[in-house]
């Protein structure tokens, strides 16, 4: 079960938008501090990727999911998410903010540059 290489690149970009989103809205709108948006955006994804499994999957044609790459994904994931996790706690507010807003604007510069 071979999947394109061209449709990964756009699925992991969908996931990028969504926290380009995401973060902005709940500290600018909801006032939810930077640390409660960072960690709300990475759980906010878990069940937006398990409801997106069977409409990839079950797609006309061919399945649009490799297995193999996808486990690589999460074990990847799994331990970056850790490892975020234990760095948010260390990060002061002001630097994190600082990183938040550089790593934004580059993303929407990216974006802008190469849609």
């Amino acid at each position: 079960m071979r999947v394109s290489s061209a449709r990964i690149p756009s699925q992991r970009r969908n996931l990028q938008r969504s926290a380009v989103v995401l973060i902005p809205l709940q500290v600018l709108w909801a006032s939810v501090p930077q640390r409660f948006a960072n960690a709300n955006s990475i759980v906010a994804i878990l069940p937006i990727a398990i409801a997106a499994v069977p409409i990839y999957y079950f797609r006309k044609g061919s399945p649009q999911i490799d297995f193999r790459i996808a486990l690589f994904l999460v074990i990847g994931s799994v331990f970056g998410a850790y490892i975020g996790a234990r760095l948010l706690k260390r990060i002061p507010d002001r630097e994190l903010k600082l990183a938040v807003v550089v790593i934004l604007g580059l993303v929407g510069i990216k974006e802008l540059v190469f849609p």
